[in-house]
């Protein structure tokens, strides 16, 4: 579970590090990747996941290490309460969002991909679909459907009895399945299809875009109300394609971002926007476009450091 946790954070983890050998800080380190991503597929935010681990951590250095048993299982439940806090800050928050609000961009290592049910459970649409549960349904989902946790773990976490928590994970596995992509695309297939994608738009070939777009499909774009972006969804295969073609100019760049493939779009050198793409029956049907400057910073300081 912590080394799936590690590969999903990627080059994450500006959290607390080891400044010594004392215990504390070492069951805190050895555990502190898988931390992060349940805070961060519980918040969809980084940034936010970040907090809740300086917060964890300051609660955990705070307490008589001999008191207790099992430091992961301690961990995990202060840091899924610390996170269904803020989750239930960033929903009334959401609620004055400007215009449709999307997951803070991920860089992930190059082998999630390889583990199908990671890389699916950290893409942005599925943290979309996570998005629909309430603060406990996904805390609950996340804690048994992704990393395992045992139901009497989980109850503890979110102040619930076992029995109650076993029917709130069936309800939110149901709610998943009714909304989750249907289709497994391999990576093989999405970085095909992608690198076919770039090579459509930057040379402006809207023929060939819009015999790789579904009728149907769906752009959303993340401007925050700080950039421009369009603020509903921008639908049809001929709308969202001239959409597209306005990047033609911009520089793209493959990523690993969320566990697929993806493309960081940038403008005189800095980013601009990251874009990910949801592939359906060999078409893409869904393009998410983070603009928001906040959620970007990030991926800015990670790609500085490797280019």
């Amino acid at each position: 579970m912590e080394e799936q946790a590690g590969r999903a954070a990627g080059a994450g983890g500006e959290g607390p590090r080891a400044a010594g050998t004392d215990a504390a800080t070492e069951a805190f380190v050895a555990h502190r990747n898988l931390l992060f991503t349940v805070a961060y597929e519980m918040l969809g935010s980084a940034a936010d996941a970040e907090d809740v681990l300086q917060e964890t951590w300051l609660r955990w250095a705070g307490i008589d290490q001999d008191t207790v048993r099992e430091p992961r299982a301690f961990l995990v439940r202060v840091t899924t309460r610390q996170a269904l806090t803020r989750l239930r800050t960033l929903s009334r928050r959401k609620e004055s969002y400007v215009g449709p609000w999307l997951p803070e961009p991920l860089l992930t290592a190059p082998d999630v991909a390889d583990d199908v049910e990671l890389a699916d459970s950290v893409s942005m649409a599925m943290l979309l679909v996570l998005e629909t549960l309430g603060p406990t349904e996904r805390a609950v989902f996340v804690l048994r459907d992704v990393f395992a946790v045992e139901y009497d773990e989980i109850a503890q976490a979110v102040g619930k009895t076992p029995a109650a928590v076993r029917q709130i994970a069936h309800r939110a596995r149901a709610h998943v399945a009714a909304r989750r992509p249907r289709e497994a695309v391999s990576r093989t297939q999405t970085r095909g299809a992608l690198a076919a994608f770039q090579e459509a738009v930057e040379t402006g070939d809207l023929r060939r875009l819009l015999d790789m777009i579904a009728p149907d499909v769906v752009l959303l774009t993340d401007g925050g109300g700080v950039v421009r972006a369009a603020l509903e969804p921008v639908t049809g295969a001929r709308t969202v394609a001239d959409v597209l073609l306005r990047i033609a100019a911009a520089t793209l760049e493959p990523a690993q971002v969320n566990g697929h493939p993806a493309l960081i779009v940038r403008t005189g050198g800095e980013i601009d926007t990251v874009l990910a793409v949801r592939l359906e029956g060999g078409l893409i049907s869904g393009l998410y476009a983070v603009r928001n400057p906040e959620k970007l910073s990030r991926v800015d300081r990670e790609t500085t450091v490797t280019r």
